[in-house]
């Protein structure tokens, strides 16, 4: 009997399924309390963003923030909060897709798609970018402590 490259497969396939079946519940397993609190802040970066809420993006900011583009150009908490809120940039729609959150002691990892429209004069711009953010717990509240995003 000849064997290619399908007969190895199948086996293959078959051995991957245990695996597989743990990964799929792992991904619907309910989240934890501070999953929950750490997607609820993202989604409330989200609304602040979209309205231009300077005290909300400050609440929601550590000091130390570093808030990277997908230019590359990076800002500080006052330069990102300052230039989100200036008026220059006007939200037409933005979502948070896919949103997942991973805890890590007091620190907590997301990572969405950032999908939109805004307008900045007269000029309209479709944006999509992966955005990976860094949220450090401070007392009671989580803080975005980074943030970097990428063309997509």
């Amino acid at each position: 009997m000849n064997i290619n490259r399908r007969h190895l497969a199948l086996p293959a396939l078959l051995a991957g399924l245990p695996w597989g079946g743990v990964m799929a519940a792992a991904e619907t397993a309910p989240l934890s309390r501070d999953e929950a609190a750490v997607i609820a802040s993202t989604d409330a970066h989200r609304a602040a963003l979209f309205a231009g809420d300077a005290k909300a993006l400050e609440a929601l900011s550590a000091p130390q923030l570093s808030y990277g583009h997908s230019d590359g150009h990076v800002e500080d908490r006052i330069t990102f909060v300052a230039n989100a809120t200036n008026g220059k940039t006007k939200w037409l729609s933005l979502a948070y897709q896919d949103v997942t959150a991973r805890i890590v002691g007091n620190a907590a990892i997301t990572r969405y798609r950032f999908v939109g429209e805004n307008e900045t004069g007269d000029k309209k711009n479709s944006v999509n970018l992966g955005v990976l953010m860094v949220w450090q717990k401070q007392g009671a509240t989580w803080k975005v402590l980074a943030r970097q995003s990428c063309k997509l």
